[in-house]
């Protein structure tokens, strides 16, 4: 592990005061109670959640900027919201949130419309045994047929492996599979990140425990439930993935492991769709560089991976870099290069890239109130502090964020706090800087004759769609949704749908399938 890891996790864990942490270590108490709690080091995790809240004690509120709070969780309805948000074609936004919220303490699934009413769909470990899992740390991902799929770290058939599960828009859950299924937990245990639903319509992921080899696996499964294995990571080759992966346009995986390697700061590597992996970067070989990677990357629209580190850097408090396909890495930003740290520290989670081609995150450290911050960088590396929580007083703003940030069709961007709110456990909110509505297609590519679900705000009377110029056949379904089928001589670029009231395109290029 990272010299720099190992003198907070001390820190943090009770030899030093908390008094004496200052806001530098308070924002990394969250992930610390997590990764403790992960290792079944309760001890540890209790003394740093402790810690937290005296942390969070010592804030000191300044003005409210352009934020809204849309929900603050009280425990029945859900707690600690560690996972990001997806838009969902119905217009809504759903997320998961960890113990101890829900009806059994064990973690919800939600639902909450853009103007904050809130449904808890499901309440984990409501059969016996806990056959449906527990603690859905992470967040949930719409495939193309409506249905939502998402992962649980703990529990399922097999004991403590997690799972795998399926989950309607209404709230009916299924579960597709069982990790530790196999001898030894060869086919993986404790997925910790979401799912991605390739361009063959199967689901790819990651689990940070289990495999030949202990350290984690990458693995493929079907809508139906098939797994299969395509990877187990054996520590010269990375350990611990917890995160998840993103299928760039060359066809391949990308994803990050959270330690090991040959400078023990984790790596960066692709995988095909068949299992073959190849190392693109070993993290913490310089002191400059980023390491220990716990987040998802995203691939820009210049085709470049973009993504986030907590630790390392010229601070050593986290970057954002820049990574080729091919691997050539660039560090863009390192955290906490002003005074007090009022940039942020430790991302947590991995960046979107907005409309305006900025791309948007969270730290869950740093800020005015050393409790975390929203931020815009650009493609060039120019860092814009956009918010720092618990700017108000009693942080009823939430505080900790440990969520990336979705953009809504409507322009404005969602997230999600850790602790905080009215009650102290998490919030959901929104953040408007000003950008104005477009449309999402799901997926993101397909071949001609494929049938495409257009997410948007009131698309009702559209009078067009087109695939980059070529007008496309399409039904009005609802305000938030269209579905269009791709046009024949259709090639890869933005879809754009024309409304009575605007024109709006679509956030990312739509490729063409041969």
């Amino acid at each position: 592990m990272h010299t720099t890891k190992i003198t907070r996790t001390l820190a943090l864990a009770g030899f030093v005061p908390a008094g004496k942490l200052g806001h530098l270590y308070c924002g990394l108490l969250p992930v610390l109670a997590l990764f403790f709690a992960r290792l079944g080091k309760l001890t540890w995790g209790k003394k740093a959640y402790a810690v937290l809240v005296l942390c969070a004690a010592t804030a000191i509120a300044l003005p409210a900027q352009t934020f809204t709070t849309l929900f603050s969780f009280d425990g029945t309805d859900g707690a600690s919201p560690y996972a990001g948000l997806v838009q969902a074609t119905n217009g809504d936004v759903y997320g998961t949130t960890t113990p101890p919220g829900g009806a059994n303490g064990e973690g919800t699934v939600f639902k909450i419309t853009p103007s904050g009413t809130l449904t808890t769909l499901y309440s984990f470990c409501s059969q016996s045994g806990c056959t449906d899992g527990e603690d859905p740390v992470a967040g949930l991902v719409q495939a193309t047929n409506g249905d939502f799929y998402g992962t649980t770290y703990y529990l399922g058939a097999n004991g403590n492996g997690g799972t795998v599960f399926k989950i309607t828009a209404s709230g009916t859950l299924t579960t597709l599979y069982s990790f530790c299924s196999q001898s030894g937990c060869t086919d993986g245990a404790n997925p910790n990140a979401g799912l991605v639903q390739g361009i063959n319509g199967d689901f790819y992921g990651t689990t940070q425990r289990g495999g030949a080899y202990g350290e984690g696996t990458v693995f493929k499964i079907t809508p139906s439930g098939a797994l299969t294995t395509l990877h187990s990571f054996d520590g010269t080759d990375g350990e611990q993935p917890v995160a998840g992966l993103v299928q760039a346009s060359n066809g391949d995986f990308y994803g990050t492991t959270s330690i090991s390697g040959a400078c023990e700061g984790g790596t960066l590597y692709k995988i095909t769709p068949s299992g073959a992996l190849t190392t693109l970067h070993i993290f913490g070989c310089t002191d400059t560089d980023g390491s220990n990677p716990e987040a998802g990357l995203i691939q820009a629209t210049n085709g470049d991976l973009y993504g986030v580190t907590p630790f390392g850097g010229a601070n050593g408090d986290g970057t954002v870099f820049e990574i080729t396909p091919s691997g050539t890495l660039t560090i863009l930003y390192s955290f906490c290069s002003q005074s007090g740290c009022t940039d942020g520290e430790q991302p947590p989670a991995g960046l979107v890239q907005a409309t305006n081609g900025d791309f948007y995150g969270t730290t869950y450290g740093g800020g005015a109130n050393g409790l975390g911050t929203v931020f815009k960088i650009t493609p060039s590396g120019t860092l814009t502090t956009l918010y720092s929580f618990c700017s108000q007083s009693g942080c009823p703003d939430g505080d900790l964020p440990f969520a990336g940030l979705v953009q809504d069709t409507n322009g404005n961007f969602y997230g999600t706090t850790g602790t905080g709110g009215a009650n102290g456990l998490g919030t959901v909110f929104s953040l408007s800087v000003g950008l104005g509505p477009f449309v999402k297609t799901l997926p993101t590519s397909g071949e001609v004759g494929a049938a495409v679900r257009i997410l948007g705000t009131d698309l009702t009377g559209a009078t067009s769609v087109s695939f980059n110029g070529t007008a496309a056949p399409f039904t009005v379904v609802a305000p938030s949704l269209i579905t269009a089928t791709v046009p024949a001589g259709a090639t890869n670029g933005k879809v754009q749908l024309v409304t009575p009231s605007r024109t709006l395109s679509s956030n990312v290029p739509f490729r063409v399938l041969p």
